[in-house]
Parts: structure tokens; sequence; C-alpha cells
């Protein structure tokens, strides 16, 4: 049974007000990035002013109270994480907590920079990183990125697997954009070894475009991808919300993030904290607690404590996600690059 004192007093498990014990926590530690990805930005973005955005030592110590109180994963996101100056210090810093109530310290990178950071990454205690990449066509990759270069991010895929860390590729399935490339997206992972992950695209932040427009539901996928492929269910998991299917075919796996097609939220053990301290206790919902103010508030974690567990009491049972004609604004303002992919 859950003890509610222990909730309040900074000390046991965070749990929240449906019984689901919180033990992943992603930090976005940069609104920036060094691409601009249609479906994610807008080709100008404004990006945070300096001031606002958390330094490192207090995302160590926000991520470390979290620690404390049961998280088992940390995921290092952005907008680009690796574009944070300073980065590969936070990763070996958090570090020292694996082992000692950390599972897994981890990453989701564009690739753009491995080639530089692969083997620092590694040597700090990272094992495993997600790769976001959304087509092997290096001249629909610039129309996707708007800046970006394949052969610059396959290079970094090679040295993140030349450095020991093993590759999950994340791929945004979009409509009239890479849909015709999903299943050699299968067949080249499966060539190289990797996982994948396709991701419905989510309304969040004003775009360039209609979403409905790009909007492609995985169960379509999946089942244009069973006629090439043999796939059997699977029960393995990662702590995220992704559906596992083994490939026979590849002997990899493909996971299905469907927030739109098939909500994953009765099993949700995430909160999210931007790059500002703003911890969100849903991804599809506004709702949100200032963790900047307590940890700045006082170099005694009392505050930050209270501030994290009376935020969790507030973690709803689900999110508000809905793409439609008629309905194509976002359903949240932010943008996926502010509150971490």
């Amino acid at each position: 049974m859950h003890d509610a004192t222990a909730q309040t007093d900074g000390q046991g498990p965070l749990i929240d007000p449906f019984g689901r014990a919180v033990t992943y926590l992603r930090v976005s530690v940069t609104d920036r990035c060094d691409f601009r990805c249609t479906y994610c930005m807008a080709e100008t973005m404004q990006f945070l002013p300096k001031s606002e955005v958390l330094n490192l030592e207090e995302i160590d110590r926000i991520a470390s109270a979290f620690i404390r109180r049961g998280v088992r994963k940390v995921r290092l996101t952005g907008g680009e994480p690796l574009v944070r100056r300073g980065i590969v210090g936070l990763v070996d810093s958090l570090s020292r907590h694996l082992g000692r109530g950390l599972d897994e310290l981890t990453l989701t990178t564009n690739g753009n920079q491995l080639v530089k950071h692969a083997e620092t990454l590694a040597a700090a205690g990272v094992r495993r990183v997600n790769v976001s990449l959304d087509t092997l066509d290096p001249d629909r990759f610039r129309r996707i990125t708007r800046w970006g270069e394949l052969r610059r991010v396959l290079e970094g895929i090679e040295a993140a697997k030349a450095a020991g860390l093993f590759v999950k590729i994340n791929t945004v399935a979009l409509r009239g954009i890479n849909d015709d490339e999903l299943g050699d997206m299968v067949a080249w992972c499966g060539r190289e070894g990797h996982d994948l992950t396709f991701i419905e695209t989510m309304p969040m932040g004003e775009i360039d475009e209609d979403r409905t427009d790009r909007y492609l539901p995985l169960s379509g996928v999946r089942a244009a991808l069973a006629q090439r492929f043999t796939l059997t269910e699977t029960d393995y998991a990662t702590g995220g919300p992704a559906r596992y299917v083994n490939v026979a075919e590849t002997g990899r796996r493909i996971g299905f993030i469907t927030p739109l097609t098939h909500n994953f939220c009765e099993s949700c053990n995430r909160v999210r904290l931007t790059a500002t301290g703003m911890l969100y206790m849903c991804l599809g919902q506004d709702d949100s607690a200032d963790l900047r103010a307590a940890v700045r508030r006082s170099a005694c974690d009392a505050d930050l404590d209270a501030a994290i567990a009376e935020a969790i009491t507030r973690k709803p049972k689900g999110h508000d996600f809905v793409i439609g004609r008629g309905g194509p604004r976002a359903a949240v303002a932010r943008h996926m690059s502010v509150t971490g992919g």
C-alpha cells in the first residue's frame, strides 16, 4: 500500500493519483536544434534566452531528486541535446547514480553530432541512444530537416556502434513524405542491427503546414508491413510507450508509438522536464509545475522535493491529442522541441 506521508515529505516513491509509479524522467537540456524538421519546428524559431534555461548543475540537482524518489530511467532530449555546451559533463555527473537507483541513462539525438560525441558518451556511462531518422533518401532528408545531411547522420550512427552504443532508430511516419519507404527502413535496420520505432506525428506547437495532411495512422503502417514481413507480438518493453513486434526476416524488433490511434496512457510512468525547469506531467496537457523556481529559491532540496511531490498529485489520467479535419491547430501550444522529444 502506498504511504501518503512518504509521498509528501521527500521520501519514498512517486505515485500518481491513478496508482502509477513515476519511474521515467525525460529531460530537455535545450530547446535549440541544428535541424528544423518540418513536423517539429517552424523554419524561423524564437529560442529561449539563456537566463531562462536551467544550468547543468540545476538539471543535475532536479534529476537527482527524482532518482532519490524512485526514477530508474533518465533520458536526455532537446531540441538536440548534443548542441548543449557541457552536455557530456552532465552525462558524466549523472552517471554516478547508475547502479545506485538509476538503471539507465540514455539520450535521444538527431545523430548530427554523434561522430564527435559517441566515444565520450559511452565512456560516461551511456549504453543506448535513440537516433531520429525519417528517411534514407538524401534529398528527402534535406527537405524534412531543412538543414541536415544524411551522410553525416549515418556516419554518426556508425560511430555510435563503434563506441559500443546500442542504437535504436525512431521514425515519424508522414503521409506523402516517407510512407513509401517505411518497409525499406525496416529492412535497412535489420541489416544494420538496429531496432526501429515508428511514431505518429503529434499535434504540438504551430508549424508551417497543416498536420492533418501528414498524419498517418500506424495501424495502416503495420498492416502494410505485415504484407512484406512476418510480425509476431512480443511483451518486450523499454519503459517507454512503444508496443513492439518481432520481425522474423530481420531478427529485430519494431515498436509502434500510437498516441492518436491507440492511447498508451493507462501505463504511463513518465514525466518531462523542460529546459526552463517546467515539469509536464503529461505530454499532451498544458498543466505544469515550475521546478526552476523551487531549485533557485533555496540551496536546500526541501522546496524542490515538495514541488515534485505536489506536481505528481496532478498527473492526469490521459492526454487530449486529436488530429482531424476542422481541428488542425496544435493540441498544446508548445513545440515538441521545448518539452523534449
